[in-house]
């Protein structure tokens, strides 16, 4: 099954609204397994870059539930949700289509992440901080991988 035209860059900006870092995350693992995306991502071609994407990507799921963590709303957690979605979201776009592919992924993003703030907010006061971010990084760790096993196909690097 392929996900039609910039929905993929879409659906990876919902992602990256409740987990700036889990876009780079997911792609740096489907290069990892061989896996091509439709447009460019330079960047993840690099061994380092993928090696720290996916640190990125741990990182913040454990920092998450750390009574310290800023809300995703502050400008450098919408910063990060705009760098990473634009990535993500031209990657994997149709190739040509780049720069619609980032366009449509930011701005998916930015506004989804004073909504996926809200409702993490609502379950916190309901289960906790930790379960609340337990259960919202188990759906965005399955959904980015969703979104890039969906959009992306077999190849050699």
């Amino acid at each position: 099954m392929k996900i039609p035209s910039l929905l993929s860059s879409a659906l990876m900006g919902a992602v990256a609204s409740a987990r700036s870092m889990t876009p780079m995350a997911t792609l740096a693992a489907a290069r990892l397994a061989h896996r091509r995306t439709s447009g460019e991502l330079v960047l993840l071609d690099r061994p380092v870059v993928k090696a720290g994407a996916l640190a990125m990507g741990l990182g913040e799921l454990a920092g998450d539930k750390m009574k310290s963590a800023p809300d995703r709303t502050v400008f450098l957690g919408l910063l990060a949700r705009v760098m990473s979605a634009g990535i993500a979201g031209a990657a994997l776009a149709p190739k040509g289509r780049e720069g619609a592919g980032a366009a449509v992924a930011i701005a998916t993003a930015v506004p989804l992440a004073y909504l996926t703030l809200s409702v993490r907010k609502q379950a916190m006061a309901r289960i906790g901080q930790t379960r609340s971010g337990l259960i919202e990084d188990a759906l965005v760790v399955a959904a980015g991988a969703a979104v890039v096993a969906l959009a992306t196909r077999r190849g050699h690097e």
